[in-house]
């Protein structure tokens, strides 16, 4: 199955941070619906200081090691470098470093169906594959225009080396 392949150029983004795992929100304490609620009580906020408010982003960054560790999960939108961070520290940067992705995209259906629908198929995907991943920085990337949790579509880049 050829996946289209995306070279992307470093960007910087700012949003709402979690720190977990892909076994935690497998259960019941999940962070990031708690993380997806936060950014929607933020988001004027952080679309008003983006220079693209029309995309959403949810980063994937600081891995551990690889799909099994722990990695920090960042939900918010891509800003100028040098842009401040807000004074109530509420919100961190990240840099989605440039990389070549593999790009998946979803069918349309409420957010949690969906996205753990292409998860699946990127996990299953890289146990066969020829690329391999480099967990430098993988995103979901939403239209923020519009946005309906209840029937989204999302497409997921995969930094392979």
């Amino acid at each position: 199955m050829n996946k289209p392949i995306a070279h992307k150029s470093g960007i910087i983004l700012t949003g709402v941070t979690t720190r977990t795992t892909n076994a935690e929100e497998a259960g019941p304490d999940g962070r990031l619906p708690k993380l997806w609620e936060t950014y929607f009580q933020n988001s004027a906020a952080l679309q008003a200081c983006s220079s693209r408010p029309e995309y959403i982003y949810s980063l994937y960054t600081d891995y551990e090691s690889d799909a099994s560790g722990e990695y920090t999960v960042l939900i918010g939108h891509e800003v100028k470098e040098g842009t401040p961070l807000r004074e109530d520290a509420a919100f961190k940067q990240a840099v989605v470093p440039e990389s070549e992705y593999l790009v998946f995209t979803s069918k349309k259906g409420p957010i949690s169906e969906v996205v753990l629908q292409v998860w699946v198929e990127i996990w299953e995907y890289f146990k066969g594959s020829k690329e391999v991943r480099t967990y430098t920085g993988d995103f979901e990337l939403y239209k923020a225009n519009g946005f309906d949790p209840a029937n989204a579509e999302v497409q997921i880049y995969i930094a392979i080396k």
